[in-house]
């Protein structure tokens, strides 16, 4: 369990990246910004904010070593010497710049800051955390003396809403640390490039992680495989979305087999599933075991996103959570309408 309610800023290393593959400057700050108590609480509480605790861990790796993942030795160093954090924040820095390969990466204010007493299971650790605002907000500075008001329009970052940011929690230094990540724009070759080119991170195969992308598969498969290999209508299809959130709800252990059996019992879909999820891991290059620990927390966010409605036409939307067979589905020649209708006990 992470808890970053107590977490304090120690210091800050404030750098400005440009765009390489444009032209845009690289420039260094030459020493750590001083900062009074308060204002290193609001930035604390801002930075902090950022991060999803309840999410996928990452971890540094590097295709040869970790000897050869530049911000992870530099956080390495960082968090065994903090004195050293300018130096090594520069580093970090000229880093990024160089990994701004792609004309449409924005420009931008980096904040490399090193955070004290974070909790990982119940321990108080360090962390580095380092932040990219990209985006400018107007603002009006009001100035006030001797009852004559100067208005003056200015341009800042917004601290509670920074574009990039990563958390690097001192836990697990020889697997890559864990790391937690936040990017406003989680998807396009600008994107890729933070966790990819940049920090040269990759998910953590934990519970979270496994519970996560095997309901992924489950979801795809039978929304997009189901209906067309099978005939099968759309109140069964949603049957096996909530079969397989309650398989999840209702477990604390995943058992891959039994999860066959359950959610669509028919040897001929469990076949064609076997095989969806067989091509599905080779294309997007993940291994996941056929018995795991569940995580509720990745079941509560992926219950989220497994529709159980049924629409028709632009006039009604049914909810269904439970006995699909408390729903018939019939046709009326007399109108040329399809109908639906539903059975219960009482209406509240």
């Amino acid at each position: 369990m992470i808890d970053l309610s107590s977490a304090a800023l120690k210091s800050v290393s404030v750098h400005f990246v440009g765009n390489k593959s444009v032209g845009d400057e690289l420039i260094h700050s030459k020493k750590p910004m001083e900062l009074e108590d308060r204002e290193k609480k609001i930035l604390a509480n801002a930075f902090l904010g950022r991060f999803k605790l309840e999410t996928n861990l990452y971890a540094f790796t590097h295709g040869a070593s970790l000897d050869y993942n530049e911000v992870y030795n530099y956080c390495l160093e960082t968090l065994a010497e903090p004195d050293e954090l300018h130096k090594n924040a520069v580093n970090i820095t000229k880093h990024l710049y160089e990994s701004a390969t792609h004309p449409k990466i924005k420009a931008g204010d980096v904040y490399i800051c090193l955070f004290e007493n974070c909790v990982v299971n119940s321990a108080y650790v360090d962390a580095i955390g380092i932040y990219k605002a990209e985006s400018k907000t107007d603002f009006l500075d009001l100035n006030i003396e001797d009852k004559e008001f100067e208005l003056t329009l200015r341009q800042g970052v917004d601290i509670s809403k920074v574009d990039k940011a990563c958390l690097v929690l001192s836990t697990n230094g020889e697997k890559g640390f864990d790391v937690l990540i936040y990017d406003t724009n989680g998807k396009g070759e600008e994107a890729v490039y933070w966790r990819e080119t940049f920090l040269n991170i990759a998910p953590q195969a934990n519970e979270y992680y496994q519970t996560n992308e095997f309901l992924t598969i489950a979801k795809q498969f039978i929304a997009k495989q189901v209906p067309q290999e099978f005939e099968i209508e759309k109140t069964e299809q949603i049957d096996m979305l909530n079969k397989s959130v309650e398989y999840f709800r209702a477990n604390t252990s995943f058992d891959k087999k039994q999860f066959e059996e359950t959610v669509m019992g028919d040897e001929s879909m469990i076949r064609s599933f076997r095989k969806f999820e067989d091509a599905y891991r080779e294309d997007h290059d993940i291994d996941l075991p056929d018995r795991f620990d569940i995580s509720a927390q990745a079941v509560k966010k992926q219950a989220r996103v497994f529709k159980s409605v049924l629409k028709l036409d632009r006039n009604f939307h049914i909810y269904i959570h439970g006995d699909k067979d408390l729903i018939e589905k019939g046709y009326d020649p007399v109108s040329g309408k399809h109908f639906y209708k539903i059975y219960f006990d009482e209406e509240e």
